[in-house]
């Protein structure tokens, strides 16, 4: 039996084993391949609907930059109409204002008393006239101080007119506010 060569066995089972193992490298190899294609396939897909969620939420946020846009614009229109409105509600409260100015006017001017000029900035009135006397202008910044409408009378100066006796005066006044009644139908002095 010592002439028994086991060597070609050995050698076999020894060829037998490394191929037995490169076949297993090589599956673990495809195997590893296999594993690395799909997380690769996976995170590709992954990021494909992320990049389609974010060009959604592009086009959404795009949506929503016009709509604010359009909002400003409409409510710049808005703020313009409230104050158009406005105006017109003030001009519509104001419009009996100067028939009643010029009627307490007046009333509020004394016999010898004559207006050449009125002006009227804001509730600011200048009065240019001519009196008969000083007495007369005296009367006239009394007047205006007890109307119902007319108030802090100023004179700026008094002179003696071309004509004897007259004296032509500038005068300052104050139209007080006032506040339509709409329920009443008349318009009531603030005091």
């Amino acid at each position: 039996m010592a002439k028994i060569n086991l060597l070609p066995w050995r050698q076999e089972l020894r060829k037998e084993q490394q191929r037995q193992f490169l076949t297993m490298m090589g599956l673990s190899v495809v195997l590893v391949v296999v594993g690395i294609l799909a997380v690769h396939l996976q995170y590709s897909r992954m990021i494909g609907v992320q990049e389609s969620r974010n060009s959604y939420l592009n086009q959404q946020i795009d949506i929503v930059k016009k709509q604010i846009r359009e909002i400003d614009v409409l409510e710049g229109k808005k703020e313009r109409l409230l104050a158009r409105m406005d105006i017109i509600q003030q001009l519509q409260r104001n419009r009996p204002e100067i028939v009643r100015l010029f009627d307490e006017l007046v009333r509020v001017l004394p016999e010898g008393v004559h207006l050449l000029s009125l002006k009227q900035k804001g509730r600011s009135l200048h009065m240019v006239g001519i009196a008969q006397s000083n007495a007369r202008v005296s009367a006239l910044m009394r007047n205006i101080d007890q109307s119902d409408w007319l108030a802090k009378p100023k004179l700026d100066i008094i002179e003696v007119g071309k004509q004897e006796g007259a004296r032509k005066f500038s005068l300052r006044a104050q139209q007080k506010s006032t506040e339509t009644s709409f329920e009443t139908g008349g318009a009531t002095a603030k005091k």
